[in-house]
């Protein structure tokens, strides 16, 4: 038989995901939420810059080997931003070269990256 908590909130969460959540006090959870702020506010400006052309998808492959929040976009998503590559390209790109939809940049293997590099015209 399963235990259940008996708090609402924690019963639901742990009959979705079979963990309880952790119990943050308002500062750490406030530390989290300014990160995850940080975070967004990076990844929208790194994909702005790739929109607009000023970034490179060479130069973001750079920028991701030394920021770890840049590190963390999905390949996909970089790639949807790129002139001239929309959502279908993109995705046909990830295909051709074996890469899956939720590869994020810093687990592009070697190969991976010489490919779509020079697939993006870098």
């Amino acid at each position: 038989m399963i235990e259940r908590s008996t708090s609402r909130s924690a019963s639901v969460a742990q009959t979705r995901t079979g963990l309880v959540p952790p119990q943050l006090s308002a500062e750490q959870r406030a530390a989290a939420l300014e990160k995850a702020a940080v975070v967004r506010a990076v990844r929208t400006e790194v994909k702005e810059e790739l929109r607009s052309g000023t970034l490179s998808f060479r130069g973001l492959l750079e920028r991701a080997d030394h920021d770890e929040v840049v590190s963390r976009i999905k390949v996909l998503s970089a790639l949807e931003c790129l002139p001239g590559i929309g959502k279908v390209r993109a995705r046909r790109l990830l295909i051709t070269h074996q890469v899956a939809e939720s590869r994020r940049l810093s687990g592009l293997g070697p190969k991976q990256r010489a490919a779509l590099e020079q697939a993006t015209g870098d």
